[in-house]
């Protein structure tokens, strides 16, 4: 019922054309700047033996932001918008399961525009993912794994977002944003940096997007050539369990601070 209301608020401002469009253009249009700045900047253009990585791995980054910043605008929305969040608390509903079913709305859209830019790079752009030689399974551990990881991560996030006060709205976009230059989106993690490399091999959704590019593509990067698949799984599975605690007591000590505070219902008209 929480995935369903949140397709209700995703998609019941604009009928269904526009909403499309609005749903698939940013995604869409960030996938053609990497491709110019590949093709003008890059050694061998759309060649380059970097660029099916890279554009995987843009294409699977969308996730990232649609479910962390999805999730932790609920907390906004609800309390903000429509002064809906206090009604939440005093209902029979399990808060962490209503974030989640928020979220899950954000996911079905991110899904829809994760398929056509692979379609897009598979068709016109010559990146070779071949149905016939997909790791099926591969891909559904990673992808049941870190759906997972993404929530409980959005989740930690709609704690830091319930006692923020101003600019509460940029959380989930801010720490996306960081997490695309540090998980090897835009370009492999060795050529960072090493104390920014270093971050990156920290963060999960580094090795969730390196499973990924092995199960679609049939190879990986460099910087985790060592690591095997399965290896790759019980780091995500690891990270998954170590957020599964943080994100649990982070937010109920957010949430105890904002009952304390008045937060939860209150309004910054900001």
């Amino acid at each position: 019922m929480a995935a369903w209301l949140g397709w209700q608020i995703e998609s019941n401002w604009a009928d269904p054309f526009v909403f499309a469009i609005y749903s698939l253009v940013k995604p869409l249009a960030g996938a053609l700047i990497l491709v110019f700045m590949y093709a003008v900047i890059a050694k061998d253009g759309l060649h380059s033996p970097l660029f099916p990585g890279v554009f995987v791995g843009n294409a699977l980054f969308i996730y990232v932001p649609a479910v962390l910043a999805g999730i932790s605008w609920t907390i906004i929305d609800d309390r903000e918008h429509y002064g809906m969040l206090k009604y939440v608390y005093t209902a029979p509903v399990n808060v962490f399961a209503y974030l989640i079913g928020r979220g899950v709305a954000k996911a079905i859209v991110a899904t829809v525009a994760v398929v056509i830019m692979l379609l897009l790079g598979t068709l016109a752009l010559g990146v070779p993912v071949r149905l016939a030689g997909i790791n099926w399974l591969f891909v559904a551990a990673t992808l049941v794994l870190g759906s997972a990881m993404l929530s409980l991560f959005g989740i930690l996030l709609g704690g830091v977002t319930m006692i923020t006060a101003r600019h509460n709205y940029g959380v989930g976009e801010a720490v996306a944003g960081g997490l695309y230059l540090l998980c090897g989106v835009v370009f492999p993690l060795d050529t960072l940096p090493a104390w920014l490399a270093a971050t990156g091999r920290v963060i999960p959704i580094s090795y969730w997007l390196e499973a990924f590019r092995r199960a679609l593509l049939g190879h990986g990067t460099e910087a985790f050539a060592s690591l095997s698949d399965g290896v790759l799984l019980a780091v995500i599975a690891g990270s998954t369990a170590v957020l599964a605690v943080l994100a649990v007591l982070g937010f109920r000590l957010a949430e105890r601070r904002a009952r304390a505070k008045g937060l939860l219902d209150m309004q910054t008209m900001y």
